[in-house]
């Protein structure tokens, strides 16, 4: 991306490539803060233009329309943004893939928001690199591209490759630009514009979703709360299934009616999950991320985290200096 001299001098331009079947939420979270941060700031930070393969209408799952204009046949500009949805098949065609291949080769930040990862991967441009989709479509996005590292961070960064698990981290992920690029003042008040309290870093998105949960299987959502809040020093399953008033085996039926695991394996990945996000998003030692994950020791810890990771916690860190 231009550095913070070259942004007082012009506009940072952003490329948005809409596809059709996109959602609505996805297209204003990737738009929306680059227009309040204009209005905030009183002058054109940001510029944009609405891209789509063909130009002329898009039609998004709403059944609303929007007016693009045709893909350039040489990109040109700071960030291309890829919105996408439903019916990637028929959308990701080989021409598309092969436009998007010249961002890599002219240098052009590329970032993918709701399927929009799914199409950057399909041509190859998030091969070796740590990405991110919706939580509940990331082992098939692993499995479909080996070539990839999936990550349940809510926004992934990984030189430039952004890539996002929904609406709401597009949101995080673009604040996290307004205030790279202008600092944490004016990326404030874009928040609060929005009603909108960020997550300031990658965070993991949830392992399920809690509010369909506490729905259907309320115990269930009770019990990953306790989980989630007592991971420091974590406690036995037994203790979790009485806190709800059920027996341990109760509580092991209902995770695997609507969970398809068990308690204490979904408790050590959630453990584990959190672990890799300390490792990613701070400068603790292993020993202290340990203990804030409820692990013995160190070694305990490394030993459960390359089996659940594939490497140590200082490999994943020196790969993503």
């Amino acid at each position: 991306m231009t550095d913070s001299a070259s942004l007082e001098k012009k506009p940072f331009r952003i490329g948005l490539l809409l596809l059709p079947d996109s959602n609505l939420m996805s297209l204003a979270a990737a738009l929306d803060p680059f227009r309040a941060a204009n209005r905030r700031a009183g002058k054109a930070l940001y510029d944009w233009q609405v891209l789509s393969p063909q130009g002329g209408d898009v039609t998004l799952t709403t059944g609303i329309t929007l007016q693009s204009d045709p893909l350039p046949l040489h990109a040109d500009m700071d960030l291309l943004i890829l919105v996408a949805g439903f019916r990637l098949d028929a959308h990701a065609t080989p021409a598309l893939r092969a436009w998007l291949r010249q961002l890599r080769a002219r240098g052009i930040t590329y970032c993918g928001v709701d399927g929009g990862p799914w199409v950057l991967a399909r041509a190859g441009l998030l091969n070796g690199r740590h990405a991110t989709t919706h939580w509940e479509d990331l082992e098939a996005f692993a499995a479909a591209f080996p070539d990839l590292t999936p990550s349940r961070d809510r926004f992934v960064i990984d030189g430039p490759a952004l890539t996002t698990g929904g609406a709401a981290p597009c949101l995080d992920l673009m604040l996290h630009l307004i205030r790279k690029h202008h600092g944490a003042e004016l990326a404030g008040q874009v928040a609060n514009a929005l009603l909108y309290d960020p997550e300031d870093r990658p965070s993991p998105q949830r392992l399920v979703s809690q509010a369909r949960l506490a729905s259907l299987a309320p115990p269930v959502a009770r019990a990953i709360a306790l989980m989630e809040a007592e991971m420091e020093e974590p406690p036995s399953i037994a203790a979790i299934a009485r806190a709800q008033g059920l027996s341990a085996r109760r509580l092991e039926m209902l995770f695997r009616q609507h969970l398809d695991t068990a308690p204490g394996t979904f408790f050590l990945r959630l453990r584990l999950s959190e672990a890799r996000r300390l490792a990613l998003d701070t400068g603790l030692s292993v020993q202290e991320i340990a203990l804030r994950t409820g692990f013995s020791g160190p070694s305990t810890l490394a030993r459960a985290f390359r089996r659940a990771h594939g490497q140590s916690i200082s490999a994943l860190r020196a790969e993503r200096q």
